[in-house]
């Protein structure tokens, strides 16, 4: 069973940059892809960033796009997200998740706070 622990979130001012970890457990070598997932109080979790297995493909929501930028180090069984030019928007908690297989993996979640 891998378990993923994310760490980074915090307290930012608008403009400010954070940057999320998400350490597995065990080897990511076998995930399909991993991702970023964040919800709002009151508002469904959605999919902010997502990498392939080997890291060539990306996707980000266009709420992010140009600012967000999620990176994957295997030998690390690390997954980044680095935040640029953080909007209050993005007040959110931050879940990593991973897919393998059939089976899906999150973390617990790490809160980021953007202040305006």
């Amino acid at each position: 069973q891998v378990q993923l622990v994310e760490s980074g979130g915090g307290l930012v001012q608008a403009g400010g940059s954070l940057r999320l970890s998400c350490a597995a457990s065990g080897s990511i070598f076998s995930f399909n892809s991993m991702g970023w997932y964040r919800q709002a109080p009151g508002k469904q979790r959605e999919l902010v960033a997502g990498i392939s297995s080997s890291g060539s493909s990306n996707y980000y929501a266009d709420s992010v796009k140009g600012r967000f930028t999620i990176s994957r180090e295997n030998y690390k069984n690390t997954v980044y997200l680095q935040m640029n030019d953080l909007k209050p928007e993005d007040t959110a908690v931050y879940y990593c998740n991973g897919k393998r297989g059939y089976t899906v993996y999150w973390g617990q979640g790490t809160q980021v706070t953007v202040s305006s």
